[in-house]
């Protein structure tokens, strides 16, 4: 993939040609010139991450004709046109057909660069939005355990391991980690994957339920048990057990169910048949059972019996380079499930997806992932007023001057662009609104649909 910093210029004036791309490169830019539209079409490839500028009035293929090639090969590459003054009708279409931004001949250097720039910027969100999906995409055999950190590399390569072997698991980690997603996926890749995965969480009934739960009953066995029932450890046989929140199984069923683990056999409640069952027992804990003070009243056999192997699944807070690869598949996921498109990622989700301690981890994430793309997350999740986290080495003029820039964007993203709503919304005069927009180099084109403002963008004024 080719350097973001990249330009392609075109232009068939070699003297304006030569000019600008010196003026481009001094402002940091990797420039490729080309003398005609058709040249730079052909070194044109599929990982281009630059942008291009290019003349409209060229012989052979012109500018705009080389837009519509261009957009065909990939809509979102930015173009940047520049025309002379009896052009702009041409150029005003061009941009109403998707084109980034247009110049008038003569144009002020800086007005190029600050074009450039954004159109820079715009283009390698659209690429790591691009790279995020394409990476949920490869790893959908293990999802929702994606992520590249070292420690889910680890995780995996444990899990892989360990799948194939009838050794019984304890798995730590936080709420809303992916423990279930753990046990499921030792199923899966285990030779016990045609059998039944049985999932029980042990907190979340009472204790006169548990018992016929997993050990199933007889009919009479006690009142209102008029049918035979088979417990979830018999249904288990012959695949994997699940005991999700196990710390809170009670006492008494604690020694019930270190004997299935030892003799691998169960006793339904009203009658005496002992039954053999060939199973996987998973076992999942919010907190460390081999600490005494967090263990309380679970048995310490119990946990030397489940401790054969244990796994630990880290708080996504410990492997924030996964944050944003899982929020592109949750996003993605999202879009899919409420048929809508998935929105452009914002600076300010991009800050709170990188400083947020995500307290419930993978499943916290999930449902931002959700709200986001439904339109119910408003600068990042943050409070209406909240000022976003700066970087503390910057002077304070220059702080301000970031969160004044993030306000403006922001608050025509939740305007749609519409230029009257958001001066409302921001309680600043209409030429106070444009000065901020040229001089944070924000286009208001960015923000989706043109509102019913009658006059012409900062860039249409300039030219």
């Amino acid at each position: 993939m080719s350097d973001v910093s990249s330009v392609f210029l075109v232009d068939d004036d070699k003297d304006l040609l030569n000019a600008t791309k010196q003026t481009l490169e001094l402002a940091g830019f990797s420039v490729s010139a080309f003398s005609t539209a058709a040249d730079a079409l052909g070194a044109l490839d599929a990982g281009f991450a630059g942008v291009i500028v290019s003349d409209i009035r060229m012989p052979q293929m012109d500018g705009q004709q080389l837009f519509s090639r261009v957009k065909e090969q990939d809509a979102d590459l930015p173009v940047i046109l520049v025309t002379g003054h009896g052009d702009i009708p041409m150029a005003v279409k061009a941009i109403q057909d998707g084109a980034y931004d247009f110049l008038t001949k003569p144009f002020a250097t800086d007005r190029l660069v600050q074009s450039v720039r954004r159109a820079a910027e715009k283009r390698r969100l659209v690429l790591e939005n691009r790279a995020l999906r394409i990476a949920a995409e490869q790893a959908q055999g293990d999802l929702p355990l994606i992520g590249q950190t070292p420690a889910m590399e680890r995780l995996r390569h444990t899990l892989r391991q360990i799948a194939d072997t009838d050794v019984d698991v304890l798995v730590t980690g936080e709420t809303g980690s992916g423990k279930e997603v753990v046990a499921s996926l030792l199923h899966r890749w285990s030779r016990r994957a045609t059998g039944n995965f049985v999932a029980l969480n042990c907190g979340a009934l009472p204790e006169t339920v548990i018992e016929s739960e997993l050990f199933g009953h007889e009919p009479g066995a006690f009142t209102g048990a008029q049918k035979k029932r088979i417990g979830r450890i018999e249904h288990a046989s012959a695949g994997t057990l699940f005991l999700d929140e196990i710390e809170s199984m009670p006492p008494a069923i604690q020694v019930q169910m270190l004997r299935v683990l030892e003799m691998r056999e169960v006793t339904p409640l009203g009658t005496n048949e002992v039954r053999p069952v060939d199973l996987r027992v998973v076992a999942a804990a919010k907190v460390d059972l081999s600490d005494p003070r967090q263990r309380g009243d679970f048995r310490e056999d119990l946990y030397y019996r489940l401790n054969v192997v244990t796994i630990s699944i880290p708080p996504l807070r410990d492997r924030r380079d996964d944050i944003a690869l899982l929020f592109g598949y949750f996003a993605d996921r999202a879009a899919s499930r409420f048929k809508r498109e998935v929105p452009a990622i914002s600076a300010a989700v991009r800050r709170h997806l990188q400083n947020h301690d995500w307290p419930g981890n993978v499943r916290e994430l999930s449902h931002f992932a959700e709200r986001f793309v439904l339109g119910l997350e408003s600068a990042a999740g943050s409070k209406p007023n909240e000022i976003p986290s700066a970087d503390t080495t910057l002077p304070l003029p220059a702080r301000v001057e970031r969160y004044e820039a993030e306000l403006i964007r922001e608050t025509l993203a939740q305007n749609g662009g519409d230029v009257r709503r958001t001066i409302e919304a921001l309680g600043i005069p209409r030429k106070t609104f444009y000065d901020k927009l040229q001089r944070h180099g924000i286009v208001r084109g960015d923000f989706a649909g043109f509102d019913g403002d009658d006059r012409q963008s900062p860039a249409l004024n300039k030219s």
